[in-house]
């Protein structure tokens, strides 16, 4: 099991690595897993997905990546007849836009490099642009996936103004209509942000007992949770009521395991729509989607280890300042908040932890 302990800000980034990455090589799901080495890449022009080599406007070059195998352990199972449906996968949900493409790509990379049976792992992603299947199958040629368009219409109106305007995206709210956009027959989801990887083998957050929640999520009860709600709020009892009998703790969003049936059953889409639009008149919080979520689940959320979320790394939603670790066990990192790795790393001014994301990001500079 990989243990990584809090490290101080003072150590650079190549130390981090250092002490690292024997252990992220020698993690037991990835030394069970067959890959081989696939050299080609795809091209992202400005505001346009393309491949086309000849293209001279390139955002983003994209090597492509290695081919993941399920490991003997996994048995056998023909998803090419059940598809989407097939009981055995394991679902993934993960927004892919242009801003953040770097990071989706990285996360995926991750899940594929730490997953005892990649070959089990079902990915549905949310698009808001066009042309991105082409994209994803030509840097991931053996992955199984599935893109669902999301139309920026259904929020458009519900979205208000936000502290940082990359939360007041329309895709960011794509989450809440998961029930909606997967087949029926996808009874449970995980869903993840794109500014995250795993070190630690999906298949474990997947057997997350939520009992009878609706959502799992690692909680923070030590976190200030009158912060997320403006003053009107807690003022007004109409509002503050929605709390009343329950004890209600942060949970990010970024990281949560669904139980989609349930979900479907509670109409928790139409609850959370109503909440946004509450806060249209009455400007009860400052966040983008996560208040909404907070409304309708806080203090109903089936508790997970935090490590499944090392939250945060991305410092707060204005400096984006750099975070050290918490202390114990780490599943997967998480750089929530405004910094990003791959702008830092591009800026030659990293965060040290920026060093542990680096491994995954399958971008390639131009020449």
């Amino acid at each position: 099991m990989l243990w990584i302990m809090q490290f101080s800000g003072f150590f650079s980034a190549a130390m981090m690595m250092i002490v690292l990455s024997p252990s992220l090589q020698s993690f037991p799901p990835a030394e069970a897993i067959r890959s081989s080495h696939l050299d080609s890449y795809i091209r992202l022009p400005s505001f346009q997905v393309s491949i086309s080599p000849d293209s001279q406007d390139d955002r983003f070059s994209f090597r492509k990546a290695f081919e993941f195998r399920n490991a003997d352990e996994c048995g056998f199972a023909d998803h090419k007849t059940t598809g989407v449906c097939d009981p055995t996968l394991v679902h993934v949900a993960i927004t892919l836009d242009v801003q953040y493409l770097r990071g989706s790509i990285a996360a995926v990379h991750s899940i594929l490099q730490h997953s005892l049976c990649p070959e089990n792992v079902f990915f549905h992603f949310l698009v808001s642009e066009t042309d991105m299947e082409t994209l994803v199958r030509s840097t991931f040629p053996q992955l199984k996936f599935k893109v669902y368009y999301f139309d920026p219409e259904i929020v458009r109106n519900l979205i208000s103004s936000s502290v940082r305007q990359a939360l007041e995206q329309p895709l960011n709210y794509a989450r809440n209509y998961l029930a909606d956009l997967l087949e029926p027959c996808v009874r449970r989801v995980i869903y993840l942000d794109s500014d995250l990887v795993f070190v630690d083998n999906i298949s474990k957050l997947w057997s997350t007992n939520l009992r009878s929640r609706t959502i799992g999520a690692p909680e923070y009860c030590h976190a200030n949770f009158t912060k997320y709600f403006t003053n009107s709020f807690w003022s007004d009892d109409r509002f503050s009521g929605t709390f009343r009998g329950r004890k209600p703790c942060y949970f990010n969003t970024g990281v949560m395991v669904i139980d989609l049936v349930r979900w479907r059953r509670a109409g928790f889409t139409r609850r959370i729509e109503r909440w946004m639009e509450i806060q249209k008149s009455n400007r009860i919080y400052e966040l983008g989607s996560l208040p909404p979520f907070l409304l309708v689940f806080a203090g109903r959320v089936a508790p997970i280890e935090h490590r499944w979320n090392q939250h945060g790394l991305g410092g707060d939603n204005v400096r984006g300042s750099c975070r050290d670790l918490h202390p114990g066990p780490i599943s997967l990192l998480h750089w929530s908040g405004s910094g990003k790795p791959w702008l830092r790393l591009d800026s030659k001014r990293p965060c040290p932890l920026d060093a542990l994301w680096a491994p995954y990001d399958l971008y390639r500079h131009p020449h």
